[in-house]
């Protein structure tokens, strides 16, 4: 099982649609991320690393890279809807694969609510007539309409939307690179926003990386297509690494002209929320100003969270698929072979949740990271135990190497979580650890066990 798998080499039968090519699967991670994702907090990470917002980015796409090479690797070798609970299951026993799961469930579970408490906020702030719960209810209604009729209409919907991102970020780097080379704004070009020695503080950066690691969250959620896919696990590596490169690009070309438009890092701290669209104002007016902050409200609200509750529903389907959640969450639709029942669940759960923190997205932010990361780390750990322990590779450059190297960056970021966040997602491995209990006291067998 070292090399390229099936799921009937895995003991599933073939329920989901598989229409999506590899292209398909570029344009969900890339409307996941978001091109322009760094928009929404940049301000926060420009003042957090001292003016070093290229950078930060920076160390966030290495450390990021090894996890997506991970990503690429368990895919091919288990082709799963399950994403890291498959990964971590089909490595170290059900055990603990559903806590695996459990992890990185509530980092996709709450990004939908993180999404739509985002883009309220600021459209309500433009269009005051509406209140915030009226945008949650419509954001949560308008995703769950189009997950529901299945994968092919999603990626017709997301093309659109990936286009007009590309343009609105063209737009910004176009306007900025002839305000900074005419001499309209900033000091001219400076390299200070990549590596500046006076202001380089090494304990701020990686606060600042443990914020701008939330730009990169979505790539892994490709590999929750996988069963999906045409080209199967193959096809979902082989996205999730272009993904993570397009979008490194993306996110250090934009920040360096951000970078260079307002030099004065210290002057986004009055309003690190809007300093992205403040920079965009510097550069282009008004006009630019309310172009970046509407598309990425509605990019927030629509498609990062549309993507985001198809990505959780299929690893909610996995895990009832193998008894480990409710079975009713594994039904899917007769008609449009979508996941149906966990579709509806996500959209309550996340409706529910937003509601609660729509005045304080803070919150969902911590825990969101660390479910992430923890995920992360299982990641790494499926890969040395499925093929360096279980399968004897000799790759010990990508089987074992760049795992370690991955779990070492990814544990620093970790580590430099607030202490909130790690609080909170303790506390949400505890009520795993609860779950995990009663099935076992219930003799609940499944077909990973080992």
């Amino acid at each position: 099982m070292a090399d390229d798998s099936t799921l009937q080499d895995l003991g599933y039968q073939e329920e989901l649609h598989r229409g999506l090519s590899t292209w398909d699967l570029v344009v969900y991670g890339l409307v996941f991320i978001m091109p322009i994702a760094p928009m929404g907090i940049y301000g926060y990470v420009a003042t957090e690393s001292r003016g070093l917002p290229v950078l930060t980015y920076l160390i966030c796409a290495v450390g990021i890279f090894f996890t997506a090479l991970a990503y690429s690797e368990m895919a091919k070798a288990v082709p799963t809807a399950g994403s890291v609970y498959g990964y971590a299951s089909r490595a170290f026993g059900s055990r603990f694969g559903f806590l695996a799961g459990w992890m990185i469930l509530i980092d996709y579970l709450l990004i939908p609510s993180l999404c739509y408490v985002f883009a309220s906020i600021a459209l309500a702030g433009m269009i005051p007539a509406v209140p915030l719960w009226g945008w949650l209810v419509l954001f949560a209604l308008a995703n769950t309409g189009i997950n529901y009729r299945g994968v092919v209409v999603s990626a017709r919907f997301n093309r659109v939307v990936l286009a007009l991102q590309i343009v609105t970020l063209a737009l910004f780097l176009g306007f900025g690179i002839v305000a900074v080379s005419t001499g309209s704004a900033g000091a001219g070009w400076t390299p200070k926003p990549i590596f500046d020695a006076t202001n380089l503080d090494f304990r701020a950066l990686m606060t600042a990386a443990s914020i701008a690691v939330l730009s990169f969250l979505g790539f892994d959620a490709i590999s929750t297509l996988a069963e999906e896919a045409r080209g199967g696990g193959r096809s979902a590596g082989r996205a999730t690494l272009t993904v993570l490169f397009l979008v490194a690009g993306f996110f250090m070309l934009m920040t360096f002209v951000a970078g260079n438009l307002q030099p004065d890092w210290q002057a986004l701290a009055a309003d690190p929320d809007n300093g992205f669209y403040n920079v965009a104002a510097i550069a282009g007016g008004k006009w630019l100003y309310t172009l970046c902050a509407g598309m990425t409200a509605f990019s927030w609200g629509i498609t990062a969270a549309q993507a985001s509750q198809s990505a959780v529903s299929r690893i909610l389907f996995s895990m009832a698929r193998d008894r480990l959640l409710p079975a009713p969450l594994a039904q899917v639709h007769p008609r449009f072979r979508t996941p149906y029942v966990a579709l509806l669940a996500v959209a309550v759960i996340s409706l529910v949740v937003g509601l609660i923190y729509q005045h304080d997205p803070s919150g969902i932010t911590y825990i969101v990271n660390f479910g992430a990361l923890t995920g992360f780390l299982c990641l790494h750990a499926s890969v040395v135990a499925h093929y360096m322990i279980r399968h004897r590779s000799r790759n010990y450059l990508v089987h074992l190497i760049c795992p370690l190297l991955g779990a070492i960056v990814i544990g620093y970021v970790w580590w430099g979580l607030d202490s909130q966040a790690k609080l909170l997602g303790l506390g949400w491995v505890a009520v795993g650890g609860v779950v995990l209990a009663v099935n076992s006291a219930r003799g609940i067998r499944t077909r990973l066990d080992v």
